[in-house]
């Protein structure tokens, strides 16, 4: 007899308004198993402000339906034999999958053969994505998800399912460029948005080395919570004077995790010293603010972008997360409650990040 396939079901979105608490719970056909395949049952998924962009079809339209969330974690419950070579990964084993779920892993790829696969032209999405074989990506709000194996990775003893999960996009898509910027002792780092990507910011940072941690948001009101992440000192820029000439030329890097395009680029870019750079990872819906070209030129500063994290960056993030103790701050909350908890991320009550637990997967 042949292996019963499971009959998977999650939160589907089905317009724009699924971001108003409108998801349905749904059934949906998952991508053909293949050997090169891990399916898991989900425990943990955390939700990501890429998931309401999505639902809302705010980077364009979205393939409706949907079921959105891409940290997942979750139990190994079948492994396909390439797989299972490939990673190291038996049933049974505690594993996630974050934002990507394929790329096209050929040697001709620059991408994919310098295992920077999050940057390859044909890459998959965890979900509101094709594969090559046209079927669509569904991802985590679910009961199941299936995965190709490349993109999916064991969680180390040491982390707890709920702290993993936002890890897997939230984490290491501030992780990678620190670590590519070479974050550490000696350099001082500032975070731009303090919020579920924000603060693991601060968390890696710290953990990281750097000399000095500066976060860096609108208002005062998560001034305490930034400092007690462990950040050496704060900047409100809509209620300290003059804050971009006070702080001026005193930071080596960085990151901005905020998704608005009225953001105070250049003032930021005032905060640089001679050959800083500032690194995007917040993707606003509209474009980003104009600059001036002497606020780059002026000290050799430089803007770049990154895209989340590569397999080989998620897995040393974990480890290090791990080794390191990182603990970020999330809140739990039953999967069944999934559209309360994305009207809830949309209205920015997240302290920091929300987790849907899947109560049967967390039994496993």
């Amino acid at each position: 007899m042949g292996t019963q396939e499971p009959t998977f079901t999650g939160w589907l979105g089905h317009n724009p308004a699924s971001t108003k608490g409108n998801m349905k719970w749904e059934t949906f056909t998952p991508k053909p198993f293949t050997d090169d395949d891990i399916e898991i049952k989900i425990s943990h998924c955390g939700i990501c402000g890429s998931d309401l962009h999505t639902l809302r079809s705010g980077w364009g339209k979205s393939l409706y339906p949907v079921c959105v969330g891409h940290e997942i974690v979750g139990r190994a419950v079948r492994v396909g034999k390439k797989a299972g070579e490939r990673r190291g990964v038996k049933v049974g084993d505690r594993v996630g999958v974050g934002a990507q779920n394929g790329s096209c892993l050929k040697a001709d790829c620059d991408d994919c053969s310098e295992g920077m696969e999050n940057y390859c032209r044909k890459a998959t999405g965890t979900y509101n994505s094709k594969y090559p074989d046209g079927s669509k990506s569904y991802g985590g709000y679910a009961t199941h998800h299936r995965a190709t194996s490349n993109f999916v990775f064991k969680i180390p003893d040491a982390l707890s399912s709920a702290d993993a999960a936002p890890m897997l996009c939230g984490g290491v898509t501030v992780y990678s460029p620190l670590r590519q910027n070479e974050c550490g002792p000696g350099k001082k780092v500032g975070i731009v948005g303090v919020g579920g990507l924000g603060h693991f910011g601060v968390l890696f940072a710290k953990a990281l080395g750097a000399d000095r941690v500066v976060g860096i948001s609108r208002s005062a009101t998560k001034k305490e919570d930034v400092l007690k992440l462990g950040a050496d000192a704060y900047i409100a820029t809509s209620e300290d004077k003059n804050w971009s000439r006070v702080h001026s030329r005193t930071l080596d890097l960085i990151v901005c995790t905020v998704s608005s395009p009225d953001m105070p680029i250049e003032k930021y870019l005032h905060l640089l010293r001679r050959g800083g750079k500032f690194i995007q990872v917040g993707a606003p819906e509209d474009k980003l603010p104009a600059l001036g070209a002497f606020a780059l030129i002026g000290k050799g500063c430089s803007i770049g972008g990154s895209n989340i994290g590569s397999p080989a960056e998620i897995q040393e993030m974990l480890e290090f997360a791990a080794e390191k103790g990182i603990k970020p701050w999330i809140q739990e909350v039953p999967m069944k409650d999934a559209n309360k908890a994305i009207v809830d991320m949309e209205a920015g009550k997240a302290r920091y990040r929300i987790v849907l637990v899947n109560e049967e997967g967390a039994r496993l």
